[in-house]
Order: C-alpha cells, then sequence, then structure tokens
C-alpha cells in the first residue's frame, strides 16, 4: 500500500475513533435520562424509546470497532 492511501486510511481510523466516542458519550447520557426517570414513565413509550437507542447506539459502537479492528489490521 502506498503512502497516499495508508495516511488516507490513518485520516478515517481517526475519525471513526471520535465518531465512536461521541456515540459513548451520547449512549452514556441517555442511560443517565433512563436510570433518573421517574418510576411514573418507567413502563411508558419514553422508557422503551430510550431503551431501544441505548441498544441501537451499543450496535452502532461494535460496528465501528469491528470497521477500526479492520483499519488496524491493514494499516498495521
Amino acid at each position: 500500500m502506498n503512502n497516499q492511501r495508508r495516511k488516507a486510511l490513518e485520516e478515517l481510523y481517526d475519525q471513526l475513533e471520535d465518531i465512536k466516542g461521541d456515540i459513548e458519550m451520547l449512549r452514556d447520557e441517555e442511560q443517565e435520562y433512563l436510570d433518573n426517570m421517574p418510576e411514573s414513565l418507567q413502563a411508558g413509550e419514553k422508557c422503551e424509546a430510550s431503551a431501544n437507542a441505548i441498544d441501537n447506539m451499543d450496535d452502532a459502537i461494535y460496528s465501528i470497532d469491528k470497521a477500526i479492528s479492520s483499519l488496524e489490521e491493514i494499516i498495521g
């Protein structure tokens, strides 16, 4: 692999790390929101939507981790 493509992949790697960190931060905020939700709302749609959002963000983080690992193998 030439240096130009390697550098482009390294930049993408860094961007993915930043995106992953942003998603983790938002997931943690959503988890805190869910944890502090009043009991009267815990069986409602807002609680379910929040839990689904957390699950989906976890899935996104996992997928980004896989992409990062693949880039690490390519970059070496």
